[in-house]
């Protein structure tokens, strides 16, 4: 029945987003720094830039835009310049703690402040070269099968996917928002140290891998 197939893509894709929503990577650090400036509200909208990408990101794979992700060359270029911006990002965080961070229990942000929320989760979403890398592999092999139910099949592939991102994010908002009034300046500080040098590691990782990628694709 083609209500079961849309219940089975609609659970299965909310695994398997879910189990790479809760891989560390750049926007994981970005939710735990954001939510302990600005409060719940910043990992909610972080995944809404995220969802963003990836809804176009989906429309674009329907269109088949799948082979031209898998390309090694265009998967290279990602990883460098995606790479370039989370070491930007992490350099910027540890800055801020060094010279400036203060902890703000009740400042949830300009309405500007939260529109560069959702274009930091766009723009760290791309960052990420494996990102590109799932989206060529498993993305494009569900989007492929839920094309066979049609438009229903790829809003239950996507909903089941975003919503996994959503609710793990979310949680961690709440977890770093509820708990911030009991930690201090210091520790505050030293979060946002931490999540910048994850930033700029991984950055490092990605351009390493983006190399890597381009030989590849020049071999």
């Amino acid at each position: 029945m083609p209500e079961a197939a849309l219940a089975v893509i609609f659970a299965t894709s909310f695994v398997v987003g879910l189990s790479g929503s809760l891989m560390p990577g750049p926007l994981l650090a970005l939710n735990i720094s954001e939510a302990a400036r600005r409060g719940f509200w910043a990992g909610p909208i972080l995944v809404l830039g995220h969802a963003i990408i990836e809804l176009a990101t989906v429309v674009a794979l329907a269109w088949g835009l799948g082979r031209l992700l898998g390309n090694g060359l265009v998967a290279g270029i990602i990883g460098l310049l995606g790479g370039m911006f989370l070491i930007w990002m992490g350099v910027g965080l540890v800055r801020g703690a060094r010279h400036k961070a203060v902890l703000a229990a009740n400042n949830p942000g300009t309405t500007g402040s939260m529109s560069r929320l959702v274009l930091s989760g766009i723009l760290v979403s791309i960052s990420n070269p494996f990102w590109v890398l799932w989206w060529a592999t498993v993305g494009t092999t569900y989007v492929i099968w839920s094309l066979q139910q049609g438009m229903a099949g790829i809003s239950s592939f996507y909903l089941g996917h975003i919503l996994s991102d959503l609710g793990w994010y979310s949680l961690v908002s709440i977890v770093i928002a509820t708990g911030r009034k009991m930690v201090g300046d210091v520790w505050y500080r030293g979060a946002l140290v931490i999540c910048g040098l994850a930033l700029f590691l991984l950055g490092g990782y990605f351009m390493v891998s983006g190399i890597g990628f381009l030989q590849a694709a020049w071999a």
